[in-house]
Order: structure tokens, then C-alpha cells, then sequence
């Protein structure tokens, strides 16, 4: 079977390899669709993401789906969770899966991901699908699971405002699920115009390009000088939090989704101490596939929208130069097909 390793940053590479065999609860699954997520983009560019470092060479990806190929569910479509919990630790017995100590995550540090034809994975990590969502919706349901758990943290309520600083994929996600929570001001702030458009489409009600790394705008000034009630920092970049920040309103909240290349927030203490502002970052999800399918089953969220690349796995270095260039949304590459 064709896979793509990361041998060192910058150089990754497709190799023949033998389809692997499953054992102890796992299942063959025919990967049929993977998304590339900006993770994916650190690994690649830097080596690694935050402390985790390459340390051999790397089968990437984590925003996938498939068909799984052996056993009693032979031909079921499924959507694969990444995150392999043990269940038995402390914080997974607390419910906190995603703090799970001794977690295996695909296209993550020891564990090989997506990006091949075949893959062994646990069964009780798939997730069957219903006819309404293609196999590429199915990717989606990842990045979706994301920023449905950033929106629990975050405690949203009807009638808030919120502001969205950072218009890739989980942005847009963000947007569409405070739209449909009843927010009835959604700020959106982004670099790029063809992704302040795709916010607009999406539920933005106010938009703003951002010129430069100075420009931070007086966001106080359309939201009758209170601010936004919470704000979602999706760029990973310093000055969207300092955007967000700026546009927060005093004693309300900022959810970190975003992760910076330099593996660092920077903030000025006075200004988040004035305001006493709380923070709260998201790691990953808990469990929030079933809500992510029935939300995108019931057609509330739209995932088709937010994919505008698709190659296959032999025009990797051409998906992931436009993933990198983020010349659109997201970019799926579908190894088998």
C-alpha cells in the first residue's frame, strides 16, 4: 500500500508498504479521506508541535475517515477518532479523555496516522455514518468536534456576542455553531479575503481584514461599548490573541484554539488584568462525534463548504504546498477512492 512518512522537517515521502494486519480489537480500515490540518503543517515545517518531536519517521494525518475492510462490519463507512484513551487513568476515569496520560494519537509523536491506503485501528474509535454525509464530511467531523467542545468551555448562551479571530476551518466551525446557539453578534477577524468571505457566508454578522500585524481594530465601537461576551482565538498567531483580547469585554472570556508556531501566548498583564479576563484552552474534544454527526446530518452545520481542495495521496507535495499557502480552506487528500 501507498503511505506518506516525515523523515525530517520539510521532507516527507511516499513509500510502498505492507497493508497492515489487526489485532486485539482492532479493525482493517480502507482510508478514504484525510484532511490536513495545521498540526499537520508544524510537523511538517518545524519537526514536531509544541515539546513533541520527530523522532522516527512519521505517517501523518488525524482528520479522517474511511470504509473498515475486515472483520463482522465489513463495508461500513466510518469516521476514525484520533484519540486513543486508555480508560483506565485518572483523568479518563474523571471523564477528561483528552487529559489521558497514556493517550495514542494518530499522526502524533509514536503513533502513524491516516495518510495511507490502509490503516489498523480500534473498532470502539470508529464511527458509522449515516447515507447524508460523504466520506469527506465524515473527515470533517474532527476539526467539527473541535470546535464544538471550544463552544462547551466556552458556556454559550443565546443573545451573546462573540468574536472569532481567525477565519481557517475551525473558525468558520466556530461561526456556524454560535449561529445556531442563538449569538446574535458574531465578530469575525481575518487576514485572508477569500476567508472573511467564507466567514460572511457562514454567519459573520461584522467582519474585519486585518492589514497588518498593527492593526488592531476598536471592535468596542459595534458592540455599544461593552465588547464581545467570549472570544475564540483560532490563528495560533499572537496578534489574534491581541485582537481578541482588545475586542473582550470586561470580566468575560477568551478560548484558545489557535497553536503558535513559536509554541508561545504573549499578552500585556495590565490590559488582561483590567479587564480580568479568563482564559481557557482547548484540548481537543470529549467525545463529541455523535453531536458532530447529527449536527451535520441535520444539515445545521455545513461541511461541504469548508473543503475547496481534493487530490490524491500521489499529489501530496502539491496538497500540502497549497494547505501551507492557505490558499483555501481545508485541503483533503484521499488515498483510496
Amino acid at each position: 500500500m501507498k503511505a506518506l512518512r516525515l523523515h525530517q522537517s520539510g521532507k516527507i515521502q511516499l513509500h510502498n508498504e505492507p497493508i497492515p494486519n489487526p489485532e486485539g480489537g482492532k479493525v482493517l480500515v480502507q482510508v478514504t479521506s484525510v484532511a490536513i490540518c495545521g498540526s499537520d503543517l508544524h510537523w511538517l515545517n518545524e519537526g514536531g508541535i509544541g515539546d513533541a518531536k520527530i523522532t522516527h519517521p512519521l505517517i501523518l494525518g488525524h482528520e479522517a475517515a474511511g470504509i473498515i475492510a475486515s472483520g463482522p462490519h465489513k463495508g461500513t463507512r466510518v469516521a476514525i477518532d484520533p484519540a486513543i484513551n486508555c480508560g483506565e487513568c485518572k483523568y479518563c476515569q474523571e471523564g477528561n479523555p483528552n487529559l489521558c496520560q497514556n493517550m495514542r494519537f494518530s499522526g502524533h509523536g509514536l503513533q502513524d496516522g491516516a495518510l495511507r491506503e490502509y490503516m489498523s485501528w480500534p473498532e470502539k474509535f470508529l464511527f458509522p455514518i449515516p447515507d447524508a454525509l460523504s466520506l469527506n464530511d465524515a473527515a470533517m467531523l474532527e476539526p467539527l468536534g473541535v470546535a464544538i467542545y471550544a463552544m462547551d468551555i466556552a458556556n454559550i448562551k443565546p443573545g451573546i456576542r462573540a468574536g472569532v479571530f481567525g477565519c481557517g476551518p475551525i473558525g468558520l466551525l466556530i461561526i456556524q455553531l454560535a449561529r445556531a446557539m442563538g449569538a446574535t453578534q458574531i465578530i469575525a477577524a481575518e487576514k485572508l479575503p477569500h476567508r472573511l468571505e467564507a466567514a460572511r457566508a457562514c454567519g459573520a454578522t461584522d467582519t474585519f481584514l486585518i492589514q497588518s500585524e498593527e492593526d488592531v481594530p476598536d471592535f468596542f465601537k459595534i458592540t455599544e461599548g461593552e465588547g464581545v461576551d467570549v472570544a475564540f482565538e483560532a490563528a495560533g498567531s499572537n496578534h489574534a490573541l491581541q485582537c481578541a483580547i482588545q475586542a473582550a469585554g470586561y470580566g468575560t472570556t477568551i478560548i484558545l484554539v489557535g497553536i503558535p508556531n513559536d509554541d508561545e501566548h504573549r499578552l500585556t498583564a495590565s490590559q488582561v488584568r483590567r479587564k480580568e479576563l479568563t482564559f481557557k484552552l482547548c484540548r481537543r474534544m470529549k467525545h463529541t462525534y455523535p453531536r458532530a454527526i447529527r449536527l451535520a446530518e441535520q444539515g445545521l452545520v455545513d461541511l461541504k463548504s469548508i473543503v475547496t481542495h481534493r487530490f490524491s495521496i500521489d499529489e501530496f507535495q502539491e496538497a500540502f504546498s497549497v494547505a501551507a499557502n492557505r490558499q483555501g480552506l481545508k485541503v483533503i487528500i484521499e488515498p483510496t477512492t
